[in-house]
């Protein structure tokens, strides 16, 4: 068990599979992003050390995995070329005077109900593995949650401080 704490403790970056939290991964191309998700499989496969009978139920799993990262890539894309063709524009201060709010929220809602479907399909994909893990399984499984977790909140505490730097600029 410590040795599948001490690797999650050195590539915690890795250890959520089913989500890109950090900033940095919006730079990345297709090809490094995919390695990085393939890293991500990895990891968690290692760490479940599935018996032949569970490994059956495992490719429905990457699959949804694969899936959510690349639509996630996709979203990423779309806000970059969104924020890109505003920014490029020659008034700033006109771009904040057309911005049309309702067109905003049409876009978050299309990402949300992106975000969610994909979601269901990963939880879908897990549901006839989890119940065949055993305890020990269970535990990694628990430890890599606790490591995505706080993956997750430190990524949510580097943007809210961006996103407090870019309103300060």
């Amino acid at each position: 068990m410590w040795k599948i704490a001490a690797a999650g403790m050195t590539a915690s970056p890795l250890a959520h599979a089913q989500s890109f939290s950090d900033p940095r991964e919006r730079a990345m191309g297709a090809a490094e992003l995919g390695a990085l998700t393939d890293l991500r499989i990895d990891l968690v496969k290692g760490a479940l050390q599935l018996t032949p009978d569970q490994a059956k139920y495992w490719p429905a799993i990457e699959e949804a995995i694969r899936t959510r990262a690349k639509n996630r890539q996709a979203r990423l894309e779309k806000i970059v070329e969104t924020v890109g063709s505003a920014r490029a524009a020659d008034n700033p201060m006109e771009v904040l005077r057309n911005r049309d709010p309702v067109s905003f929220l049409n876009r978050r809602a299309e990402a949300l109900a992106q975000r969610s479907a994909d979601i269901k399909r990963l939880a879908d994909a897990w549901q006839p593995l989890y119940p065949t893990l055993k305890p020990e399984q269970k535990a990694r499984m628990a430890a890599l949650a606790l490591f995505v977790i706080r993956d997750l909140s430190d990524a949510l505490e580097q943007r809210r401080v961006v996103a407090e730097e870019e309103e300060d600029d």
